[in-house]
């Protein structure tokens, strides 16, 4: 049975209730082209029944990989982008304490490359490889996307001249097609250790694949217990095709009512620092989703109460074209009280004896009451706690609210066409063969600047 609880109560003020319940055709026809396979995309569906066909022997494989990893490694870096690098970055820091780098020597520390072209990052990154045993894998159906390329044509040279060659080898990992590309050729004649991304997995969705498992077990955290959250999230949605008792499908048509009564911005908001992640893979997931054809729903994160000291001011007051939805904690999983104090000088002695997560259960519920009656929706997602098995049925129920979404919003929820365009004019301007005839119309665009 799922934990995950959704509340909408906060909507109705806004939109009547029959107007969200009135999509529900359109809910039971969305999921009809997902499970026949019959809307625009339907190649890439594989991630639809990824965690009740993910078998225990190969989770078992994957998790003493890992193990063997972190025995030889002090960091281990993940090489990749958009979603090779986000599910696995959301979950590993959903459930990292906030300060492992500085005291856990148990588990190797997990940090990123290929995610930006920055030379000062990948400068500071080696400074940190140069006095740290590591081992990295590399993350790509290609192997010719230009940030994680670079990123592992020089993180490769580091580790040969670091351990040799033949060392070198046995610390990367390759996560790639499992025919053809350049990461293939280069895994095969090395002979890196490697997993198959699914043809049929996009990146996004592609977190509960060896994408996202591997630097997930590497960091410590269990993956049976990640992938058993997402298999009741499925055997949930898959038992309920529409929306009456379906949280899934409820959360789905909920947001395209709102975005129909002329709110487009959906902002996603937390309470706990260690969910901004969790915020980062989700804008992905929905912008790169239902971004297409001058439609969509605008993705846009806040983490609360921190940002309610510079967005708060927006969110309260500004343009009516928003709405959010809160992941709620129930249970933290720490406990720490307000001390008492002899002088009350900072006036703290009425909550003194409470615990810290009451006084941000306080923040959020009345928070919420201030952003309603500021004209701004409310949608919740309640979590009974901050673990494997509730992020993985987190993780199932945005993937395949994504899905349901995107359908009825009329788009293709598994292509992103719009993400070539500035590769091609990034190849033009440093020179890349074959796309010559357009360097000169945009260096005479950017005149002065280069």
């Amino acid at each position: 049975m799922i934990q995950l609880k959704l509340d909408i109560d906060q909507v109705f003020g806004f939109i009547p209730k029959e107007k969200i319940f009135d999509l529900n055709q359109q809910v039971v026809t969305s999921y009809r082209k997902i499970y026949n396979k019959t809307g625009a995309g339907a190649d890439f569906l594989g991630w639809v029944d990824l965690p009740s066909q993910t078998t225990d022997e190969f989770i078992r494989h994957l998790s003493d990989h890992a193990a063997e990893l972190r025995e030889k490694s002090e960091v281990f870096v993940v090489v990749g982008i958009g979603g090779s690098y986000l599910g696995a970055r959301a979950v590993i820091e959903s459930m990292t304490h906030h300060f492992s780098a500085l005291i856990n020597k148990q588990t190797p520390h997990i940090v990123y490359a290929g995610q930006n072209i920055s030379e000062e990052y990948l400068a500071d990154l080696l400074d940190l490889l140069d006095i740290k045993h590591y081992s990295m894998v590399v993350i790509s159906k290609s192997g010719t996307t230009t940030e994680p390329a670079i990123a592992f044509r020089v993180l490769r040279a580091h580790l040969e001249r670091k351990y040799g060659v033949a060392e070198a080898r046995k610390r990367i990992v390759a996560i790639t097609d499992k025919s053809r590309g350049a990461l293939k050729q280069v895994a095969d004649s090395e002979g890196y250790r490697s997993y198959v991304v699914p043809d049929d997995v996009g990146g996004r969705y592609s977190v509960l694949t060896p994408v996202g498992l591997l630097p997930i077990a590497v960091a410590g955290i269990d993956i049976h217990e990640l992938i058993g959250g997402a298999r009741k999230m499925e055997a949930a949605s898959r038992a309920v095709n529409k929306m009456y008792g379906n949280p899934i499908a409820l959360y789905a048509a909920t947001r395209q009512a709102l975005y129909h009564s002329g709110k487009t911005t959906e902002i996603m908001v937390n309470y706990e620092p260690r969910l901004f992640y969790l915020t980062e893979w989700w804008k992905q997931l929905y912008g790169e989703s239902e971004g297409k054809e001058h439609k969509g729903i605008f993705p846009a994160g806040v983490g609360f109460t921190t940002d309610l000291h510079s967005m708060g001011q927006y969110i309260q007051e500004g343009l009516r074209n928003i709405f959010e939805t809160v992941i709620s904690v129930e249970h933290a999983t720490r406990e720490l009280r307000v001390p008492a104090a002899d002088t009350d000088l900072d006036q703290l002695n009425y909550i003194a004896s409470k615990r810290l997560s009451e006084a941000n259960l306080m923040a959020e519920f009345g928070t919420t009451l201030a952003h309603v009656d500021g004209g701004v929706p409310n949608i919740r997602i309640q979590l009974p706690a901050i673990n494997a098995d509730a992020i993985g049925q987190l993780i199932y129920f945005f993937e395949m609210g994504c899905a349901l979404s995107g359908y009825m919003l009329g788009v293709n929820p598994f292509d992103q066409p719009g993400v070539e365009a500035y590769k091609k004019n990034m190849f033009a301007l440093l020179g890349k063969a074959g796309f010559e005839d357009q360097t000169a119309a945009l260096k005479e665009r950017l005149k002065g600047k280069i």
